[in-house]
Formats: C-alpha cells, sequence, structure tokens
C-alpha cells in the first residue's frame, strides 16, 4: 500500500469539498479519478500533495502519517499554469532541478523531444496545448512514488494524447503509482487499472476495471453513466 485516506474531509466556509473519502492507493497501479468539475478531485489532490491542509482524517504514505517530508515523493500537475511567462522550455527544466532532487534533466530533455517541445521556446509564446504538454513533461521528470496528475489530457490534441497515454504507461512501473483525474472517461478506459467515482465530494464507487467488465459486462462509461 503506498497511500490510505481513512475518513478524510476538507471543508470551506461555504462548502464540504471532501466528505469522508476512503482510499487506498497499492503501487503499480493507475488510477482514474473520475468525476464532473467540483466534485472534489482537485481538492483531494492538492491536500495529498501538501498543498492544502484536510480538515479531518488520516493520510497513510508508506505505512507512516503523511507528513511534511513526504511531499518529496509526490509528484502533482495541476490544472492551472504554473510557469512564468518569462521562462524559457529549458529554464522550467532548470527550475523543477532546483526544487525537486528528483527531477531527472536528461529524461527532461528525451521527453521534450518526444512531444516536440523545443528548449529554446518562451512559456509565453505556447499554445495551451503545448502548454499542457510541458506540464506533463516536467511532472512526469521527476522520479516520484506518487503521481497526481489532474486533468492532464486537457486542451491536447488526439494525436498528442496518445503519445502522452503512451509516456505515463511507460512510466507507471512496480514501484510507483499514478492517479489521474479526468472526466475524459473514453480517453481513459482502455489503460487505467481502477477507477474511483467521485461526486459531490464523496466516493461513490472504487472498483478494479477488468473485474467490474468480467463481472458485470459493465465498462467504465457504463458504470459512470449510471451512478453519477
Amino acid at each position: 500500500m503506498i497511500l490510505e485516506c481513512r475518513n478524510l474531509n476538507k471543508s470551506f466556509v461555504n462548502k464540504k469539498a471532501v466528505i469522508d473519502f476512503n482510499i487506498k492507493l497499492q503501487k503499480g497501479k493507475i488510477y482514474g479519478l473520475l468525476g464532473e468539475n467540483g466534485s472534489g478531485k482537485t481538492t483531494w489532490m492538492k491536500i495529498i500533495a501538501g498543498l492544502s491542509k484536510p480538515t479531518s482524517g488520516d493520510i497513510i504514505f508508506k505505512g507512516h502519517t503523511w507528513n511534511y517530508h513526504d511531499k518529496g515523493e509526490i509528484a502533482y500537475m495541476s490544472t492551472e499554469a504554473f510557469f512564468y511567462d518569462f521562462m524559457t522550455v529549458e529554464s522550467v527544466g532548470h527550475y523543477y532541478e532546483d526544487f525537486f532532487e528528483d527531477f531527472d534533466r536528461e529524461k527532461y530533455r528525451k521527453l521534450l523531444n518526444r512531444v516536440g517541445l523545443d528548449e529554446n521556446l518562451k512559456v509565453k509564446n505556447l499554445s495551451s496545448g503545448m502548454n499542457a504538454k510541458l506540464k506533463i513533461v516536467a511532472t512526469l521528470s521527476r522520479n516520484a512514488s506518487l503521481y497526481l496528475l489532474d486533468e492532464p489530457l486537457n486542451g491536447i490534441d488526439y494525436k498528442a494524447r496518445e503519445e502522452i497515454v503512451s509516456i505515463i504507461l511507460e512510466e507507471a512501473v512496480d514501484h510507483n503509482c499514478f492517479v489521474i483525474s479526468t472526466h475524459l472517461i473514453d480517453e481513459m478506459e482502455s489503460f487505467i487499472d481502477e477507477a474511483i467515482f467521485v461526486k459531490n465530494g464523496e466516493i461513490l464507487l472504487q472498483t478494479e476495471s477488468e473485474n467490474e467488465r468480467r463481472k458485470s459486462g459493465k465498462s467504465i462509461r457504463d458504470i459512470y453513466m449510471e451512478i453519477m
């Protein structure tokens, strides 16, 4: 078990964003965190990444209570743009190298080349699709234990999506774990190991994709349409 949440809650002034989340994540698996915008997916990811404090509940990371030092093993990619306009693609790599000990500069260069990004390009001149690819490349260039990717395929054309999914599958190995939040169910169906369905701050179901298909004959999309 790489991560476990026990009765995890997060409340804001006028809203309960995360309600009694009970989640178990294992190494070597890719999880799809599925739900509409505002369902609590991003709030949960920010809590696990150490960017927001839970109101109550417990987080167990690699067998111990989550602490500040665990942030170094968790790679979080947010939906927001988080690079400065004055940066070049190359300096984004230096920025990550300064902040994250597990950042692999050589992997960064290889992945940039693979997705067709020139290191000399300036961030301010990147299209939304190029910016999305840069975020993914920078995040996956870390050798983390847990990757949290918030809507990583947004703004990327279909061909580039296939390439990004291919990279994720190559980076997903026995000693790490991926959680990918999305509302693009059809894109996720073919490669996630387990689906976690979230609605209005609550987990409705966590199920293994293949077992569900064998047991009920239903796809992840079918289940999503039924319960969401």
